[in-house]
């Protein structure tokens, strides 16, 4: 397990370095930052479209050998940034290195899910969740600290090295499973025909995009509406990974108590901090609470896992990795709201209102879904 977990965290702290070292990147490789800006939006686009093409790829190997050649892929896109010279070999690099993203973190998933009882899967796929919440407490601090006193080249280097010790302890520990169900690519592009993981997976990029509706303007958000010094960033920052911690313990194991009642909850959660952050982001005391309670929020992202995989039936590999390729989505949507409604002079308050807003969509997405379900056993059954 923990080499799964220090597997999700490399990958995880690759996604997240590339924002604390952007100023230095854009210095670098003489590119003005908000060109260099474009750089964390290739690697997102990388997570959506490698994430059906990694499935193709690896559907027809054990799930062991899928985890190493992901690991693989991901090693080389990191290390293809390292010793990119200009900016157009690493926006390309920056999009490599995101394609085994999402394939990763849903192969883990599985994986893990299979070394604990069933009763257990949320809190399996919590611990993987784990890797994402240390890269934003941890990692991405770290990354920071690294590329400041030494360069960011190094920073990638070194993620690259924590990569390849992760794809060692995976091939050394991780025993193969013989009852594992056989796939193929065929197989696994059959979860596209299901619409329960499509509406699963519109739940996460709508409902979760409020989360980075807030977070994608934290910076100048709180230091206009509460007058915050910028030197107090890095300490929100240290703050929503705390919340984002938190939140993903609580939601993995209340996945495995009640499924459905934890998303729905998960979602009004996401509803009543949304809008209590914009009365907390007024002040500097309350934003630090308020920003917490937004990390919360993190407590959807493994029951949405859980659900793809019940859902998904003999497709759960690309069903389980689509939710990376959501939550990606998820961070193009929230912001890009955010972006409209402060051009059209709605003030940083709007950050708040519209990812409530996003919340609310999300849990009537996820309403539908849940009748939809109930019309199809109906019909099941006469």
């Amino acid at each position: 397990m923990m080499a799964l977990i220090l597997g999700s965290f490399g990958i995880g702290t690759g996604e997240f370095a590339i924002m604390g070292v952007l100023q230095d990147v854009a210095t670098g490789i003489n590119t003005p930052v908000t060109q260099a800006g474009n750089l964390i939006s290739a690697y997102a686009l990388g997570v959506v479209i490698g994430t059906p093409l990694s499935i193709l790829f690896v559907a027809r190997f054990p799930r062991k050998t899928q985890l190493l050649l992901l690991m693989a892929f991901a090693v080389l896109g990191n290390v293809a940034t390292t010793f990119s010279p200009e900016y157009t070999s690493l926006l390309a690099s920056r999009f490599a290195a995101g394609l085994p993203h999402g394939a990763y973190f849903g192969v883990a998933s599985l994986v893990a899910a299979n070394l604990f009882p069933p009763s257990q899967r949320g809190k399996a796929v919590g611990w993987i969740m784990l890797g994402i919440t240390s890269a934003t407490l941890v990692g991405n601090p770290m990354c920071t600290f690294i590329g400041q006193a030494a360069g960011w080249r190094e920073v990638f280097g070194i993620i690259s090295l924590i990569e390849v010790i992760a794809a060692v302890l995976i091939a050394v520990f991780l025993t193969r499973n013989e009852e594992e169900p056989a796939s193929s690519p065929i197989k696994e592009f059959g979860a596209l025909l299901n619409r329960q993981v499509w509406f699963t997976l519109a739940v996460g990029a709508i409902g979760f995009g409020g989360v980075f509706a807030v977070v994608g303007y934290v910076a100048p958000a709180l230091t206009s509406a509460a007058s915050m010094s910028p030197t107090l960033l890095p300490y929100v920052l240290l703050v929503f990974g705390l919340g984002m911690t938190a939140g993903n313990y609580v939601g993995g194991r209340s996945a495995d108590k009640n499924l459905t009642a934890t998303i729905m909850l998960a979602l009004g959660w996401g509803l009543f901090t949304m809008l209590l952050y914009t009365k907390l982001m007024t002040n500097p005391y309350g934003a630090f609470l308020g920003i917490f309670l937004i990390g919360t929020n993190m407590a959807l992202v493994a029951p949405l896992q859980v659900r793809l995989m019940d859902v998904a039936g003999n497709a759960q590999t690309l069903a389980a990795s689509l939710n990376h390729s959501a939550l990606n989505l998820a961070n193009a949507i929230g912001p890009w709201l955010v972006g409209i409604a402060i051009d059209m002079k709605y003030g940083w308050e709007s950050t708040g209102y519209i990812g409530a807003v996003l919340s609310a969509v999300g849990a009537a997405i996820f309403l539908v879904s849940l009748h939809s379900e109930k019309t199809m056993d109906s019909a099941y059954a006469r």
